[in-house]
């Protein structure tokens, strides 16, 4: 922002005084008080053109035109309905007035002029704000003006040292001041690569962003960077980090000369003060809300569970602040705006789901709560902004093939599965027969949209045809686990959900075995389901459920299983130390009968055990970490204590095990 000019000080006034030698004099005075005696707090004889108090101090005397005041807002004229409703609302909070005289009233009044009941959205300068409330609505028309919390993005950024927990309590009790980010951005040519890599790698499976009109601006502030507005760098530093995220080590080094590691500090730091910068707590630019979802969607499997639910509902609050809870179309929004804003709310839901499971808090955006349509089925070629007409939806395959399908099996759980009861806004899953009816109608639904379509060719398409089966199979997996869970199930019962949760494993081996879905392994990674690899070893764990050849052939499976997922063998989370703890209990009642040397993740997941057991630094690490998990040690060495057979599902029940990346809506699941 600019210097504010000064006003122009008008000329003086001759005002006669008297004077002892020869009667009267004009002196010059100016109407207001000069800037000297305005700073020391003193009476200023306004003399042109030096008063009494600066001539006795010899300071100089400087005469300023103050700031004209500002314009009072004009306060709008209530029609005479209005005022009505008003006044009518006013008595009723008082108890003057019951509801029986408003309807009777109602019946009466005009029909042309109707109270307003539905909400409004505002927009403007690349914002929106949404208004739901009839305090708002019934006091007539608003403008985006008049509720803004000068949230205007020109503001200049405070200085280094600033006290930001005083401007913003949760930004600047994170970071701290506000600073420059011109010299964080990568080289226009590291830029473009990471912007590549975001393309091939996550936008496909996230689809949030549109990729012509992003491409213009990151080639532009690519360049030059003191171009970017404060929402372009949120946006950027977000596309860089989960670029790096969805790349190897070996390629991080190979193409950026840094470690995977490095670059993730490095971005997630600049993405950080880039919220910040942009006052992201009261922003309503849709640019910074697509950033923070981005972001969220990046580590919600690298951050405590508690701090993501935390974080996650900002994301939900700030969006149903910007309406994206309400249909475009029903907004009267343009065709582009209605697409976006979809494609958007569509991917906060399932992070809204995970957040709940992984913290055990529950959903934030409740089923009966929203109204937003799922995004068509369109390239991005197929809109832009400034459009006047709806596109054609297409039939078959499109870029958002992955994201339409995982909205299909999001709507069974949000609009189909799950039942209201009572008026606190109760949850519960309908019965297992009608959810097995609507598993086998919504997999008939999507193998027609879309799965029909596919290209195994076609790497995206090989994902979606996995991910769908998998899911599919998750779900019915989930349905039938309770007697497991239980101790109330049968051999052939028990080896009935072992062949399901095989075909689950054997999926996730096949997805991490095709070198074309290598870009996708970061999301692979984020569907495994760890209740089909805890049913089969606690089958495993069971003397005479699997015969020999199926037992053989389990432990190479599992092999498979563990080189894929290493983090199971790392014991990070109490999660992984239950998984290795029911492995070795496996391994203890069920070896493999062809005389196979022990395994390197069995000897690796023993010696982890016996350093528990011993006392080992280790310990005091896993300890925490069982902690944190919700488990805690005597419970893991009770269990390690009992024989095989009495190996049991309690310790994989402890944790929220479903993907609830694919199924929104599974923490609706009481198991």
């Amino acid at each position: 922002m600019g210097t504010r000019p000064i006003a122009i000080a008008p000329a003086p006034n001759k005002t006669p005084i008297e004077n002892g030698n020869s009667g009267l004099e004009l002196i010059s005075t100016m109407p207001y008080t000069c800037q000297q005696c305005v700073r020391r707090k003193v009476k200023c004889d306004k003399t042109f053109p030096s008063c009494s108090s600066c001539g006795k101090g010899e300071f100089e005397c400087v005469y300023q035109a103050p700031n004209p005041p500002r314009p009072r807002k004009r306060k709008r004229n209530e029609n005479v309905h209005e005022r009505l409703v008003r006044y009518e609302r006013i008595l009723q909070e008082n108890g003057l007035l019951s509801m029986a005289d408003d309807k009777q009233h109602q019946n009466t009044q005009d029909p042309i002029v109707p109270a307003r009941r539905t909400g409004e959205l505002l927009s403007g300068d690349g914002k929106s704000r949404y208004i739901g409330s009839s305090l708002w609505l019934n006091t007539g028309p608003v403008s985006m003006h008049e509720i803004s919390e000068d949230e205007h993005e020109d503001q200049p950024i405070p200085p280094v040292g600033t006290n930001m927990f005083a401007i913003d309590p949760i930004t600047g009790a994170l970071l701290g001041g506000s600073q420059t980010l011109v010299h964080h951005h990568p080289s226009h040519k590291d830029a473009m690569k990471l912007w590549v890599a975001h393309i091939e790698n996550v936008e496909p499976l996230c689809k949030i962003l549109h990729i012509p009109t992003t491409a213009k601006m990151v080639e532009t502030v690519s360049q030059k960077p003191s171009l970017a507005s404060k929402a372009d760098e949120c946006l950027l530093f977000a596309i860089y980090h989960f670029a790096v995220f969805s790349m190897s080590d070996e390629d991080c080094v190979l193409e950026f000369r840094q470690s995977r590691i490095e670059l993730m500090s490095k971005y997630q730091h600049a993405f950080r003060q880039a919220l910040v910068n942009a006052s992201w707590l009261k922003t309503t630019a849709m640019p910074i809300i697509q950033a923070y979802v981005l972001f969220l969607i990046s580590i919600r499997t690298q951050i405590d569970p508690h701090l993501f639910w935390i974080l996650t509902g900002i994301a939900v609050r700030i969006s149903q602040r910007m309406g994206l809870h309400r249909d475009g179309e029903g907004l009267r929004l343009s065709p582009f705006d209605v697409q976006m804003r979809r494609r958007l709310f569509w991917q906060l839901l399932p992070l809204d789901g995970y957040a709940g499971q992984v913290s055990g808090t529950g959903i934030s955006i409740s089923p009966n709560s929203w109204d937003t349509k799922p995004p068509l089925n369109i390239n991005d070629a197929q809109i832009y902004p400034g459009m006047t007409h709806q596109p054609e939806e297409q039939k078959g395959a499109s870029e958002m093939i992955y994201c339409l399908t995982k909205t299909d099996l999001s709507n069974l759980y949000t609009r189909t599965g799950v039942e209201m009861k009572g008026a606190d806004g109760t949850i519960q899953l309908k019965a297992n027969k009608e959810l097995e009816t609507l598993i086998d109608e919504v997999e008939s639904t999507i193998e027609t949209k879309y799965l029909r379509y596919c290209d195994i060719i076609n790497p995206l398409h090989v994902l979606v045809l996995g991910s769908v089966r998998s899911a599919i199979n998750a779900v019915r997996l989930r349905i039938r686990i309770s007697p497991l869970m239980n101790h109330t199930i049968g051999d052939a019962e028990r080896k009935q959900l072992c062949i399901l949760a095989q075909q689950i494993l054997d999926t996730d081996c096949t997805l991490y075995g095709n070198s074309q879905l290598r870009r996708f392994r970061w999301k692979i990674k984020a569907l495994f389901l760890w209740d089909a690899l805890m049913c089969i070893l606690t089958s495993l764990a069971k003397v005479g459920v699997f015969s020999p050849t199926e037992i053989n052939s389990t432990w190479r499976k599992m092999a498979d299983v563990c080189l894929n997922h290493p983090e199971i063998l790392d014991a990070k989370t109490a999660l992984h130390a239950a998984v290795g703890k029911v492995t070795l209990k496996a391994w203890a009642a069920n070896p493999p009968s062809d005389a196979t040397p022990e395994p390197e993740f069995i000897t690796r997941l023993r010696s982890q055990l016996e350093a528990k057991t011993t006392g080992a630094p280790e310990k005091t690490e896993n300890v925490a970490l069982c902690k944190e998990g919700g488990i805690s040690i005597s419970s893991l060495n009770d269990s390690l204590s009992r024989s095989p057979d009495e190996t049991d599902f309690n310790l994989a029940s402890d944790f929220s095990l479903f993907s609830a990346d694919w199924l929104f809506g599974d923490q609706l699941i009481g198991f």
